[in-house]
């Protein structure tokens, strides 16, 4: 392996580049924003700089034949639960679902009990292996799979449900159970999983926790801080804690828990998880409406708030770029309101200028479906009154529910399929929505070879802005130098966050000194000590590299 420095960048001489922006960069982007917004303005976001490189852990060492042979003997069913071997056998573990991350682990080990888990952490500690956790893999910042060689520990074989209490709503299961299983188990019981994503075929409850992934119904129910009661964890030595706790209120010494929630598998893996399963709602209305402008769209969300009121669980929004790209890829996906005139068959051409420039998805959830379905009649009746709604078409039965949410769903499959994606994923005042996008666009006026698209949980706040190099799938060093630290830039001097949902993993870590004060991240290299103090557990992300 060799490191070099090219423009204030590492650049690890593997199959992949895997980018790391020097601590000592942001001076550069700390002056800037200090000439263009005075510190009284800067909404009390603090600004330092660490010197350091990627390189910061020098104590971890590759794990070689007899480490192997060492887990094997750990695991109950060696022949199953570890894989070694040909990097084929290995690559669904060590290349990310974007394909962009690409690690050299050669080990993988799938433990199928917690004492299994403690067994293998014990031993990495012990010998200074760097450990990897993964779920599902379908993270989008590169957190789930290796920087070098550390051992990848799958949770895929922990996916048990354990219990759930029909009564209180609670469910208890292992970290390796598929979000969609969760949903599909759950709904046999007339409740719902307060988390849903378009990845849930694939991705896992373990990794969504440590992630603290978002989803579609964060409005109605919240982050997963708000829905897990209860974890249980594996330290990096070793230590099982146990905060398994079933009640809905336990105020009782240091809620530990949070510290791991979102964590990104940089404190311990997480083994268990109890989670807060609302009443599956007995009315379900979904529309998807096409505005003519952004001021429209803040117009639809405030009567959406105050017409649908209580029921109001999704408001999603996609531009017309992402629209055009949609029904470019995936022709007949996009549905007939949003283009003059209709298809006349399968194989119809539709005029893709006509697109709405927003389209938005409301979905509405409630106990009564005459009483629901009357509010968002209500909804649809006074947008398209008023001119805030240009056209818009409301789900009949639930196939076309689905329709409408495979749309929205396709936007991350869509883009992958074109092109290299440089995905952004920001919090920011809803009203900055547009302008972001907008200036995105004019600053990357003169690549004519990119497209910008955008898509995101507007009523929350966040925002997804993706730049698609069509029919090029590899990374493009000076594209890549255009957007940022630019976009980090507009969305901090904005008065947003640089990571919303999907974490800051190997591609945002060095930037967290750009959002959290000196102190702050002083406090979380302190935790982080506390509980990893070799520094085994996902190492090289998260935190900036010192």
């Amino acid at each position: 392996m060799n490191v070099n420095i090219k423009n204030g960048v590492h650049l690890l001489s593997w199959n992949s580049i895997h980018r790391y922006k020097l601590n000592s960069h942001m001076t550069s982007i700390y002056s800037s924003l200090s000439e263009t917004f005075p510190a009284k303005k800067r909404k009390g976001v603090a600004f330092f700089c660490t010197k350091g490189n990627i390189l910061s852990n020098n104590n971890l060492k590759s794990p070689n034949s007899k480490d192997a042979e060492a887990f094997q003997s750990i695991l109950n069913d060696p022949n199953g639960s570890i894989i070694t071997g040909k990097p084929s056998d290995l690559e669904k573990y060590n290349i990310d679902w974007l394909r962009k991350h690409v690690g050299k682990s050669k080990i993988v080990l799938k433990p199928q009990t917690t004492e299994e888990v403690s067994s293998i952490l014990s031993y990495c500690n012990e010998h200074h292996i760097g450990v990897v956790p993964q779920a599902g893999n379908t993270g989008l910042v590169g957190g789930s799979v290796p920087i070098f060689d550390e051992v990848i520990v799958s949770l895929e074989a922990m996916n048990k449900t354990i219990s759930f209490d029909e009564i209180n709503g609670i469910l208890v299961c292992e970290s390796g159970c598929v979000l969609q299983n969760l949903h599909d188990y759950v709904a046999s019981k007339k409740h719902l999983i307060p988390i849903d994503l378009g990845s849930k075929g694939t991705c896992m409850i373990g990794g969504n926790v440590s992630t603290n992934a978002g989803g579609q119904y964060f409005y109605r129910f919240g982050s997963l801080h708000a829905n897990v009661l209860g974890l249980e964890i594996v330290l990096a030595n070793g230590t099982v804690l146990d905060l398994m706790n079933t009640n809905r209120k336990d105020n009782t010494g240091y809620d530990l828990k949070h510290l791991f929630i979102g964590a990104e598998g940089t404190l311990g893996i997480v083994t268990k998880v109890v989670l807060s399963c609302p009443r599956l709602p007995k009315s379900r209305n979904v529309a998807l409406i096409g505005c003519n402008s952004f001021e429209a769209v803040q117009k639809a969300l405030s009567l959406a708030k105050e017409e649908l009121g209580e029921t109001l669980a999704a408001f999603e929004l996609m531009d017309g770029d992402i629209l055009r790209l949609i029904e470019e890829t995936v022709p007949g996906k996009l549905p007939e309101c949003f283009v003059d005139g209709s298809r006349s068959g399968a194989c119809s051409v539709l005029n893709l200028s006509n697109i709405s420039p927003f389209c938005l998805l409301v979905e509405t959830l409630g106990s009564n479906e005459e009483h629901d379905s009357l509010k968002m009649d209500r909804f649809l009746e006074l947008g398209l009154e008023h001119d805030i709604f240009q056209d818009g078409t409301l789900a009949q039965d639930g196939k076309q529910i689905q329709e409408f949410w495979s749309l929205r769903e396709s936007c991350n499959p869509v883009t992958a399929s074109n092109g290299y994606v440089y995905k952004y994923d920001i919090s920011i005042p809803i009203t900055d929505f547009s302008d972001i996008v907008m200036d995105m666009k004019k600053h990357l006026l003169d690549r004519t070879d990119v497209i910008c698209v955008s898509w995101g949980h507007v009523i929350d706040g966040n925002l997804h802005i993706n730049i698609i190099s069509p029919g090029k799938f590899d990374v493009d060093e000076d594209i890549l130098n255009l957007i940022e630290p630019y976009i980090f830039e507009n969305t901090i001097c904005r008065g947003g966050s640089i990571s919303a949902e999907h974490g800051l993993g190997c591609t945002k870590n060095n930037y967290l000194t750009l959002v959290k004060s000196e102190e702050c991240v002083k406090k979380m290299y302190s935790i982080k000590s506390m509980f990893d103090p070799k520094g085994i557990m996902n190492p090289f992300k998260y935190l900036p590299n010192k």
